[in-house]
This record gives structure tokens, sequence and C-alpha cells, in this order.
């Protein structure tokens, strides 16, 4: 008889993925999830995969049904002071350590761990195809960022956010030449690095 793999034996199950390390402009959302075996959800995949609609559907369901979830934005701030990369991990970290009941084992996607855990953790390459608490965390992440780009979008509405809720679009690349950057801004990615750039020669 073979001895009872790690996932076998936590019972607490931790899904963590992102939404938004990509774009220009907008914080990075962070979130976690722990599933309710008692209680299924129907209709769980990659967020990618997914239209706007039933991720919009399953928002709800998720956060009622999951025996604990947490979404954290590492704003735009924290992605300039320390990279995209370390402001992920941190949010990752962040919404692990808001979890209640803590996760006794943390499934991320991608192949990075957060430093620092506070639970047994595994990085799970295409984790959001795999593993239903990530894809959970998937749906969290990007609809709470999706939303709070709509919300960025009416402060400075010349950029569209709401559209490519901060990507690099062709028409969100006009309209930073155009208008120049806003606070929402990541100042450390190189398209608005280099019009920060220009504009100070003028």
């Amino acid at each position: 008889m073979t001895a009872p793999t790690t996932a076998r034996r936590s019972r607490l199950i931790a899904g963590v993925d992102e939404a938004g390390r990509g774009p220009l402009a907008g914080p990075v959302a962070v979130a976690a999830v722990i599933l309710n075996p008692r209680r299924r959800i129907d209709g769980l995949d990659d967020s990618k995969k997914l239209s706007e609609r039933k991720r919009d559907a399953l928002f709800p369901l998720i956060q009622e049904r999951a025996l604990a979830w947490r979404i954290e934005f590492v704003e735009v701030e924290e992605i300039d002071r320390i990279n995209i990369f370390q402001a992920t991990m941190a949010g990752m970290r962040r919404a692990l350590l808001a979890l209640a009941p803590q996760a006794e084992l943390a499934r991320v996607d991608g192949n990075h761990l957060p430093r620092d855990l506070p639970c047994r953790g595994e990085a799970l390459v295409g984790g959001d195809a795999l593993e239903p608490a990530i894809m959970a965390a998937s749906i969290l992440a990007k609809v709470a960022r999706d939303r709070l780009m709509a919300q960025v979008h009416q402060d400075w509405p010349q950029y569209g956010f709401d559209r490519h809720k901060g990507y690099s679009t062709a028409a969100h690349l006009a309209a930073l030449r155009a208008h120049g950057p806003c606070p929402q801004h990541r100042r450390s990615f190189a398209p608005v690095r280099i019009e920060t750039e220009q504009r100070s020669l003028f």
C-alpha cells in the first residue's frame, strides 16, 4: 500500500491565482479560495475560457459556497516599487494569510511559490485548467479586477479602461500617447516609462 500524497492528507487546499500581471495600468488582483467539497459549484474553469456572463454568474456562487476566500489588490505604487513579479508574490501571500480557516496546502498557478507561506505550497503549471480551487481563484481575481477597472474608468474615461482593462491594446497605447500617463499607469512598464520620459523632455 502506497503512502497518501500530500494533497490527499490535506483537507483544506487553497487555490491561488492572479489577474492583471500584464496590463500597463491598474492593480494586480490575487485571490485564494478553499472550496467546500460538500457544496459543489458546477461550471468552474480557467477564467480565460469562460464568457464574462459565466464568470459574473460564478463569482457570487464561489463567495457563497467556498469554505474561505480572499481577494487582494496590489496597487500600482507597490508594483512600481518592487516589480510586478514580487508584487504578485506578495499579494498571494497576503491572500493566503487572510483565509479563515487557514489552508493546509496552497496550490499556486504557475511555476513559482511566494516566500514565507503560512502553509505548505505547490506550484502547478497550468493549474487554472487542472485544480478546481485555482479555477475558482482565477474567476474571483478576474471579475474583481475587471469591476475595479470599470470604476477606474469613471475617473479617467479618456483611456478606455472599461474596455481594455489596462492591457496594451492599440486604443490604449494611442490614448497614452495622446494624454500621457495617469496615476493608475505603471511607470515601471516600458511603454509608460518611455512616454513619461519623452514628456519630461518638453
